[in-house]
């Protein structure tokens, strides 16, 4: 038994730890780069009404996949550039 509780305990540590976020692409004019928007709703701290915050993620995606409109799940990584710190883990949902 103990054997299987340290197998578990590495297995959890192993575990990748990185954010991923659902958004939608508003562009990708740029060459292995999206840019994705991000909709969080958040509780407003004094007026406790439900506001919705939108970040700009710039994602790599190295096969130039994602089209403006698509939903796409990104993943954090380590910094590509100056901006970029995601990338493209799958399209979810085709622009129509």
């Amino acid at each position: 038994m103990a054997d299987a509780d340290k197998t578990a305990a590495v297995e959890a540590a192993r575990e990748d730890h990185r954010k991923e976020r659902e958004g939608t692409v508003v562009s990708s004019a740029m060459d292995k780069t999206a840019v994705v928007a991000v909709v969080e709703r958040v509780r407003h701290a004094r007026y406790a009404k439900t506001v919705q915050r939108t970040k700009r993620l710039y994602v790599h995606d190295q096969e130039n996949v994602a089209q403006v409109g698509d939903r796409v799940r990104v993943s954090e990584t380590r910094p590509l550039s100056k901006l970029k710190r995601w990338r493209l883990v799958e399209v979810l949902e085709r622009a129509r």
